[in-house]
């Protein structure tokens, strides 16, 4: 996905926020490459069980999809989308306190950091996908909704690096573009992920958002102040992948509602994990990593009842327990990876596959899914 600058300085000065569609807002960033930074590019690039990835898909099947079954809701949600209610948003203003990256207790600011860029290359990553199907896609509907929600994941991605670049850093979206490694899901994984994503990156922000209201002593930088209209476009990119599910009843039935459990079961799990890797910047915000996801996990299980006939029993008494044994697996494994103790390593996959597995066996409770899939930010 080549940015053709024909002018280089036409956008100059200019700011991703304010940027109509996904090419402008990429081209802006291509302009401000000038300022990126090798190490947290590398870090961006960075493979692994825990960090986002870049997908790829059978685009002329979602091509292919009718959105005539939603037709009204579908409506509904592109009119919102268009109206663009965030355009100019996501850019600094008075609103922006000053960050003493000097002063940043040392593990804080190396947390941080790590998950600043792990939710740039997460933003962008969307924004890759979505727009490419926007540029292979012939079905208007489709099409208008890919263009769309790659514009505000670039916008995210633009607003993230210019927190980053207080600190010194700046990742390259555009190499990252060319040269991260791509995973290859079907469309029906697509939406399960996708959809999650969305919807777990929602439950995260607005948790955070609301903690840091009722105690600001412990938003220790700015960024914190613009989760809440940042978790609203992450809903409705939920909401329009949960509408495309919607065409086709049997993405959440039959056999396919035991890869919903998997992917469900993943996405908390590879949060948690990934989220117990961060004690100083949890506790920076005066939360419980614990708390928090548990928090989170009841958020996105609410919301997933609108789509997924299951919903996970995270209250089972297996289901803490195991996600403690599989969160001590992947620190023994990182340690062992980077001592290169090999029988270790492969005694920490083992613990870690055996979590997993206890885990996805709780049984799933099951509900009626209401027929209206629509719905609005509740929290």
């Amino acid at each position: 996905m080549n940015i053709q600058n024909q002018n280089p300085g036409q956008y100059e000065g200019k700011h991703t926020a304010d940027a109509t569609t996904v090419e402008e807002g990429l081209a802006i960033q291509e302009e401000q490459a000038k300022y990126d930074d090798d190490f947290a590019t590398e870090t961006a690039m960075a493979n692994t069980l825990l960090t986002p990835r870049f997908y790829t898909t059978d685009f002329d099947e979602l091509d292919a999809i009718d959105v005539t079954p939603v037709r009204d809701d579908w409506d509904s949600l592109i009119a919102q989308m268009v109206a663009d209610p965030n355009k100019g948003h996501f850019k600094k203003n008075e609103d922006w306190d000053h960050v003493d990256w000097d002063g940043m207790e040392p593990q804080l600011k190396k947390e941080f950091i790590d998950f600043l860029i792990s939710s740039c290359t997460a933003e962008f990553s969307g924004c890759v996908l979505y727009k490419e199907m926007k540029r292979r896609g012939n079905n208007d509907d489709i099409t208008q909704l890919f263009q769309l929600m790659a514009r505000d994941e670039a916008r995210h991605a633009g607003f993230i690096n210019d927190a980053l670049r207080e600190a010194g850093l700046r990742v390259n979206l555009g190499f990252l573009t060319q040269k991260k490694k791509y995973t290859y899901f079907r469309p029906k994984f697509i939406y399960y992920a996708t959809y999650l994503s969305e919807k777990i990156g929602y439950a995260r922000y607005i948790t955070i958002f609301r903690h840091l209201e009722a105690n600001p002593q412990h938003r220790f930088h700015p960024i914190f102040k613009w989760f809440c209209e940042w978790c609203n476009d992450e809903f409705s990119h939920g909401e329009a992948f949960a509408l495309l599910m919607k065409t086709d009843p049997k993405l959440t039935s039959g056999h396919n509602v035991l890869w919903i459990k998997f992917f469900l079961t993943a996405v908390y799990a590879t949060m948690y994990v990934r989220d117990h890797q961060r004690p100083a910047f949890h506790a920076a915000l005066g939360v419980d990593p614990d708390w928090y996801a548990h928090e989170v996990f009841t958020k996105t299980s609410k919301l997933s009842e609108q789509i997924f006939p299951i919903t996970l029993d995270i209250d089972h008494p297996r289901w803490q327990r195991q996600l403690e044994k599989l969160q001590k697996a992947n620190v023994d494994l990182a340690e062992a990876t980077q001592n290169g103790q090999v029988l270790r390593k492969i005694g920490a996959q083992a613990r870690a596959a055996a979590a997993f597995v206890a885990l996805i066996t709780i049984p799933a409770k099951k509900h009626q899914v209401p027929a209206q899939t629509r719905m609005e930010p509740v929290y």
